[in-house]
């Protein structure tokens, strides 16, 4: 993530670098930078995200050819979740305050900020790996009311944090 920063940071124009050094602009244009960084971080786990939620057809397959027609239900709630969870990422604003927004990010709320960054790529990682057990205990035939159960867990705590993170981000928390 900190690598992301300074790329976007590295990547700016020479008309953005001699206009940073003009006071109180640099705080303006590095704002900005993070603005733009928390939208690549976003767009990117959104896009992992649709990878993992795209499998879900699949494994619902290998329950309906075992015979699992009731588990149905239980996949499609689970699957609003994460469809939940990926439009909130996808569409919300940006995270970090911009020069006139009413609501300031100071350098203290910029780590919570990555920290929430951190746990977004997090739960990319570990819906894979929900989605992964799942599919094994499809095909096994055993276990998958537990490993449904886990995943849907997974979504409501996903968006949990996420509402967390919009919280601490517009300072309600």
């Amino acid at each position: 993530m900190d690598d992301l920063y300074a790329r976007i940071v590295r990547e700016r124009g020479k008309l953005e670098s001699l206009v940073a050094k003009v006071p109180g602009f640099r705080g303006y244009m590095e704002m900005s930078a993070r603005r733009q960084a928390d939208r690549l971080i976003r767009e990117h786990v959104v896009d992992q995200l649709k990878l993992q939620l795209n499998r879900l057809p699949t494994i619902e397959k290998a329950l309906l050819d075992a015979g699992g027609l009731s588990y149905m239900s239980k996949t499609r709630s689970a699957k609003t979740k994460l469809q939940t969870f990926i439009d909130r990422v996808a569409t919300d604003t940006p995270g970090y305050s911009g020069f006139f927004d009413a609501v300031k990010v100071d350098a203290e709320d910029l780590e919570v900020a990555y920290a929430f960054d951190r746990a977004l790529l997090d739960y990319a990682d570990k819906f894979k790996e929900k989605l992964d057990a799942l599919q094994s205990a499809a095909l096994r035939g055993e276990g998958v009311d537990e490993a449904i159960r886990d995943l849907d867990a997974l979504t409501i705590e996903a968006n949990d944090a996420y509402s967390l993170r919009d919280s601490v981000m517009k300072g309600i928390e």
